[in-house]
């Protein structure tokens, strides 16, 4: 897989891309990223890609001459699969992570300031936001998408049961995991996963999922009991 980001500041990317997970990602082959300031495509002198908007208003908005020339520099950036992280997007959750999985290349393209030229969106596939909420830029929203989606990668983790049961994998929170010791101030590890019965123990962890779910995110919970009433 290439991932390719559209940052104004990718020093706030690169050490993030150069360690832990995503730096074995790049060391085994599994992902090339690639970063690109489109800055650096700005259309005059001053270098500036962002302007005051027509009809008045607070704020300076993106600019589409820089994004449109920064895409266009992108080896095969038509058959990319583009992504614009916007508030305005739609929210992304676990089944997205998987479904980008599909794609050879990724483009993500972050934003700053008061917002983009609407005409960036004629761009890209698709609006992706992280969460209700506003950002200084895309940038922050890029690295959780990446983390997300490189994670799942073929070889990557080493352990496909390393992500398969994550929270929202499967629609549910994960089930609770203990380690030594056995006993802490109390609190102990419950018996069923130190009986060594697999079945028991599967059982176990299906039941405290579901009931973690209903618990704290009755959301999650009401979805699955249909998905699965529907099978």
């Amino acid at each position: 897989m290439k991932i390719t980001i559209l940052s104004l500041f990718p020093e706030m990317i690169t050490p993030i891309l150069s360690a832990s997970i995503l730096k074995r990602a790049v060391e085994n082959n599994s992902v090339e990223f690639n970063i690109v300031n489109f800055r650096d495509f700005s259309q005059n002198k001053h270098q500036t890609v962002d302007d005051t908007p027509y009809g008045g208003g607070a704020g300076m908005v993106l600019a589409v001459e820089p994004i449109f020339y920064a895409l266009e520099s992108i080896e095969g950036y038509k058959d990319a699969h583009k992504i614009l992280l916007s508030p305005q997007g739609k929210t992304y959750q676990q089944e997205k992570a998987k479904s980008l999985l599909n794609h050879e290349h990724i483009i993500l393209i972050c934003g700053h300031y008061e917002g983009f030229d609407d005409r960036i969106r004629s761009l890209v596939d698709e609006e992706i936001s992280i969460g209700d909420y506003v950002m200084t830029g895309g940038e922050i929203a890029a690295m959780a998408i990446v983390d997300s989606v490189v994670r799942m990668l073929p070889e990557v983790l080493g352990d496909e049961e390393s992500y398969i049961n994550d929270s929202f994998y499967d629609g549910l929170l994960d089930y609770p995991q203990y380690t030594k010791p056995r006993e802490f101030k109390g609190m102990k590890v419950p018996d069923v996963l130190l009986s060594g019965h697999h079945k028991n123990i599967e059982e176990w962890r299906l039941k405290e999922k579901i009931e973690r779910t209903k618990i704290r995110r009755p959301d999650l919970y009401d979805k699955y009991i249909k998905d699965n009433n529907n099978q």
